[in-house]
C-alpha cells in the first residue's frame, strides 16, 4: 500500500456552478509513483472526476504535470491543470508572491499567470495551435451527433485544431439547438476514433447570459466519458479558430460551457501577441477544492 496527498477540486467555478471535477495527487518526484499506478488511480476515480492530474516540482517555480483519465493518459488537461495550479499557488505563500509560474507538460513548457489577488483566477498559455487540412462531413458528424443536419451553420467551417487535444469544431446556428444535442456514448466514441479526434466542439454566437460571448460544448468519449462541462484545451482549440476566421478580434472571451440554459460554467480566454506577433491564447478560471485528504493504492 502507497498513500499520496490527494485532493478533489472542481475547476472554472467559484461555487457558483458545478465547473469540471478533477483529482489531483501531490508527488515529491516521478519515482513516487509508476505510469501503471497513475491510471490505476484514475480508473479507480472513474465517475467521481473526469481525469485525474499528477504534479511534482523540477524547481522553485517549475513543476511536471502528467494527466489520466479512466481509459488512458491524456496529453494535456485544461481543467485540472486550472485546478491544480490555482490551488497549488493559493496555497503556497512564496508561489502567491509571484506573477508566473511554469508547468511542464507533455506539450512542452506552458506558463501559469497568477491572477489569484486581482480575480481569483489562473490563466494557462495553450500550446501553439496545429491546424488540420483534414475534411470531415457534416452528414457523418450529425449522424455521430444524433442531430438534424439543418441545425449546422454553414457561414462557418467545420475544422479540427489541435491546442493540446485533437478538436473537431463544429459551428451550431442557434443556442436550443445546442443545447439538445444529446449523443451515445458508444457510437460517438466511435466515430471519434475513427476520425482521428480527442474531441468535440459545438459552438454557437447565442449566448443564454448576455456578458457571455459564445456558447460551447465539448464531448470527450475518447476519454471515457461523454461530455467535458468546463474545458481549457477545447476552447482554446475555438479561441483560436475564432481568431484565424475572424469571428474574434478582443483581448478577452467570455464562454459559457455546458448543456443548461443558466446553470452553465464560466472559461475565459485572453489574447495576446508573443514575440513573434503571433497570437497566444490563454484559457483561465478559478477553482474550489471540495475534498482533500490522503489517497491509498494497493500494489
Amino acid at each position: 500500500m502507497k498513500s499520496y496527498k490527494f485532493k478533489k477540486i472542481d475547476a472554472f467555478t467559484e461555487g457558483k456552478s458545478s465547473g469540471n471535477p478533477a483529482g489531483v495527487v501531490y508527488l515529491d518526484s516521478i519515482e513516487d509513483i509508476t505510469t501503471e499506478g497513475m491510471q490505476k488511480i484514475a480508473k479507480e476515480l472513474k465517475g467521481f472526476v473526469n481525469e485525474v492530474g499528477y504534479i511534482y516540482p523540477l524547481d522553485e517555480d517549475y513543476f511536471n504535470l502528467k494527466y489520466y483519465s479512466s481509459e488512458r493518459e491524456v496529453d494535456l488537461c485544461g481543467h485540472a491543470t486550472i485546478a491544480i495550479m490555482h490551488d497549488l499557488i493559493k496555497t503556497s505563500p512564496e508561489l502567491l508572491k509571484k506573477d508566473t509560474i511554469y508547468i511542464n507538460t507533455s506539450k512542452g513548457k506552458l506558463s501559469v499567470f497568477n491572477r489569484i489577488h486581482t480575480e481569483n483566477s489562473v490563466f494557462i498559455t495553450a500550446p501553439k495551435p496545429v491546424f488540420s487540412d483534414r475534411n470531415v462531413q457534416w452528414p457523418a458528424i450529425a449522424k455521430a451527433l444524433r442531430v438534424d443536419e439543418r441545425i449546422l451553420d454553414t457561414t462557418l467551417p467545420i475544422s479540427i485544431v489541435n491546442a493540446g487535444l485533437e478538436t473537431l469544431l463544429v459551428p451550431i446556428q442557434r443556442l436550443e439547438d445546442i443545447l439538445s444535442i444529446t449523443p451515445n456514448l458508444v457510437e460517438l466514441k466511435e466515430f471519434c476514433i475513427s476520425q482521428s479526434i480527442d474531441i468535440i466542439t459545438v459552438f454557437t454566437k447565442e449566448v443564454s447570459n448576455k456578458d457571455s460571448d459564445y456558447r460551447t460544448r465539448v464531448f470527450a468519449p475518447t476519454f471515457g466519458y461523454l461530455e467535458d462541462p468546463a474545458t481549457g484545451s477545447g476552447n482554446s482549440a475555438f479561441g483560436y479558430y475564432a481568431n484565424k476566421n475572424q469571428i474574434w478580434q478582443g483581448s478577452l472571451m467570455t464562454i459559457e460551457q455546458n448543456g443548461s440554459l443558466d446553470n452553465f460554467n464560466t472559461v475565459k480566454l485572453e489574447f495576446t501577441r508573443d514575440e513573434h506577433d503571433e497570437v497566444q491564447v490563454s484559457f483561465g478560471g478559478g477553482a474550489v477544492v471540495r475534498i482533500e485528504g490522503v489517497y491509498h493504492l494497493a500494489l
